[in-house]
């Protein structure tokens, strides 16, 4: 049957691309890891046993219980409790939900400026060109890292803990955002220097078509498949950032937990006999980031070998 003829489901599933990725298993067993992740993340309010943020359902006297499998264990704790009486396995699906949501709000906000700067980059060319890339260079210059914390702090300084506390989530989304656009506006730029130099976009001018247009309904879909593949190994990297912050004490604070500040509030207990305060979010923060950097290296490889560059 011809390909015109087969529903979108059907073209999906026997597309290249679906094909390929059933014929890799280790792509195919992350995809699924990852799709459980997402859907234990989603449901967390539903799948966690006692709500973390609700302190009428802590108790202080169940702190530091151990595992199931570890002996004083309590039936009613799963993964045992942290040093606060809360119950692991919820932490861990609440900041599991955090932590994603804060890598994907940032790659989000990454793509908008990435991709826009990009465009209007390669399309007008000349002293614009010029500029925003010498912006990018100096953007690159700096580690996300560097400019985090810089503006993390600055904000607990100007605004104080309770204005962070009360605004972390959306204000990490933001500084990880602004820190790595210059991914995407390379790439982008690239593909419109490229394009812009065929017959398609000339035939566009010739009908009248504005720049705007031009950029957005004709050259910016043959950048989807790069951004495509830089979205999901930034993610990862956004994860790790959101993570390294939350432990330095600049990120998510321990009331509203992600995967970083629940590693950090362990750390101490790590070598006292708590150790699974800290090491069970760690595991779920190593699954995590593995399984989406092998979804991002096999996109990498199947979708754009040639166009598209390593993430940094």
């Amino acid at each position: 049957m011809s390909n015109s003829y087969l529903s979108p489901y059907s073209r999906f599933f026997q597309s290249d691309l679906t094909i390929g990725l059933r014929h890799h298993p280790v792509a195919f067993v992350s995809l699924v890891i990852f799709a459980i992740l997402c859907l234990l993340a989603a449901f967390a309010p539903l799948l966690a046993p006692f709500d973390p943020f609700d302190t009428t359902q802590i108790d202080i006297l169940n702190s530091e219980r151990p595992p199931f499998w570890a002996e004083g264990a309590e039936p009613a704790f799963l993964f045992g409790t942290d040093d606060q009486g809360r119950d692991m396995w919820s932490i861990m699906l609440y900041g599991l939900r955090l932590s994603l949501i804060i890598g994907l709000g940032a790659v989000l906000v990454q793509t908008l400026i990435g991709v826009s700067i990009g465009l209007i980059s390669g399309y007008v060319g000349g002293r614009v060109d010029s500029l925003l890339m010498r912006l990018a260079d100096i953007q690159l210059s700096f580690s996300t890292l560097m400019i985090a914390i810089v503006f993390l702090a600055l904000t607990q300084v100007v605004g104080g803990r309770a204005f962070f506390a009360q605004y972390a989530p959306f204000l990490l989304i933001v500084i990880i955002g602004l820190a790595e656009w210059p991914q995407y506006a390379r790439t982008v730029r690239a593909t419109v220097l490229a394009e812009k130099q065929k017959e398609y976009v000339d035939a566009a001018r010739i009908m009248g078509f504005g720049p705007v247009r031009i950029m957005v309904r004709h050259i910016l879909p043959n950048s989807l498949a790069s951004i495509f593949v830089i979205s999901t190994i930034q993610i990862a990297n956004a994860i790790i950032a959101e993570a390294s912050l939350s432990f330095l004490g600049l990120g998510m604070p321990i009331a509203y937990p992600s995967l970083g500040s629940l590693i950090a509030s362990g750390f101490d207990y790590l070598f006292s006999g708590s150790w699974w305060i800290t090491t069970l979010p760690a595991l779920l923060l190593v699954v995590l980031i593995l399984v989406v950097n092998l979804l991002g290296d096999w996109l990498r490889d199947s979708i754009a070998p040639q166009h598209v560059p390593e993430a940094g």
